[in-house]
């Protein structure tokens, strides 16, 4: 009944653990995955054009749930491990202290080489999540431009390229699990030497009376008890270093800058009063006005009008290379203007500063004689509407992508 007692208690606990564990541990990749996307929103635009979009992706889903497997396999038997070890030299201190400190002694050694092996496996890793991102970011590209590859016959280029990706992902995975895969055979051999060592001295303590035979054979017992947990931790010791590398990733995206934004002027709903002046109100009026503050804590405001002017732009994406250099231009309200010129001549990149989606070199854009840069980006965003020429439409009724600047308009607007 006991024994019966024992075993139903440790199964309870098993499984009280593991609930615990799970729950804890998807928890955790759930604020790390909504913290990633969060960071991915502010993020500058420069940060999503210099990398491929699958590559990203990756990093928040791949390389997160990477992390996951790595703490729900590792954690559970990391936590057991040292309670078992931490019990088990308990036990053995009190059998014999002499043969004990020579176990505690070779164990390092055992740790050593597992640290050295373990380095050399987290390079490998690391390696193959990153493969593995760009391997993603290659078929998110391919599924894109699935009518330019299909125009072009480029499919068995691109089939070749692919391949070429893969055999570089099986390569450096291969390379992790090698490495990983001398762990455990290393760790149990030298176990084994460490037990053998623990009978040698004792049987020369035995044979000077120093302890008996009986003390001997519990306290050997003992030892192989105390490597059982450390070989159990070292097979899983590719979970927790394939959930580090991933981690890097993830974090590294995270430690990047976010996008700047120093502005502090806002832009507001506006209705006159009966003196013909504007006055901010909270209802949709139709009619705005830049609400700029003053170095009195006052704020005056400013019509939205439209005048956008750029006085003298500098402008590169590399700062070895300009793509605008000193360029003035206006467009008053009312004013329709077509920028004319061949590709990479700046068309794009002009309306690209305009919204501040990259910073400019030198010279100054005023929008309604206001220099962007003092206006707060979500209101100066908000105060222009733009048809980009590569249409993107997201997943969901056409409704919801017509509405998606206004989400408050109804069917009839």
């Amino acid at each position: 009944v006991e024994i019966a007692v024992v075993v139903g208690i440790a199964a309870l606990a098993q499984w009280v653990m593991n609930l615990i564990n799970n729950r804890i541990t998807y928890r955790v990749v759930r604020d790390i995955r909504n913290e990633a996307f969060r960071k991915l929103q502010i993020l500058p635009l420069k940060y999503i054009d210099s990398r491929p979009t699958g590559e990203v992706v990756s990093r928040v889903i791949a390389d997160v749930d990477q992390f996951a497997d790595g703490l729900l396999m590792g954690f559970t038997q990391l936590f057991s491990g040292v309670i078992t070890i931490l019990g088990t030299l308990i036990f053995m201190l009190s059998v014999n202290v002499v043969i004990t400190a020579v176990v505690v002694v070779i164990t390092p050694v055992s740790l050593l080489v597992a640290a050295f092996i373990a380095k050399r496996t987290y390079d490998m890793f690391r390696l193959q999540s990153q493969v593995r991102g760009e391997q993603t970011g290659f078929v998110e590209e391919m599924v894109a431009g699935q009518k330019v590859e299909k125009v072009f016959n480029h499919q068995p280029q691109d089939f070749a390229e692919f391949c070429r990706r893969n055999e570089a992902y099986r390569q450096a995975a291969t390379k992790a699990l090698t490495y990983s895969g001398m762990t455990v055979p290393t760790v149990v051999a030298l176990s084994y030497i460490n037990y053998a060592v623990s009978a040698c001295v004792g049987g020369l303590f035995a044979l000077a009376g120093l302890t008996d035979l009986g003390s001997l054979a519990s306290y050997l017992v003992y030892v192989r008890q105390s490597a059982m947990p450390m070989n159990q931790f070292t097979q899983q010791i590719n979970f927790l270093l394939a959930a580090l590398s991933g981690a890097e990733r993830i974090f590294d995206m995270m430690n990047e800058t976010p996008e700047i934004d120093e502005g502090t002027v806002t832009l507001c709903n506006v209705e006159e009063d009966e003196w013909g002046r504007l006055q901010e109100c909270s209802h949709f009026t139709e009619h705005f006005a830049w609400k700029v503050p003053d170095s009195q804590g006052n704020t005056s405001l400013v019509p939205l009008k439209g005048d956008v002017r750029f006085n003298h732009v500098v402008f590169g994406y590399t700062p070895e290379k300009k793509v605008l250099n000193d360029i003035s231009l206006y467009a008053k309200p009312g004013q329709k203007i077509a920028f004319v010129g061949s590709t990479g001549a700046g068309k794009t990149t002009i309306i690209n500063l305009i919204n501040r989606f990259y910073e400019i070199s030198g010279g100054s854009i005023t929008y309604d004689g206001i220099d962007v840069r003092s206006i707060k980006k979500d209101d100066l965003r908000r105060s222009l509407s733009l048809v980009i020429q590569d249409t993107h439409l997201f997943t969901g009724p056409i409704a919801d992508n017509i509405r998606y600047g206004r989400l408050d308009a109804s069917m009839e607007d």
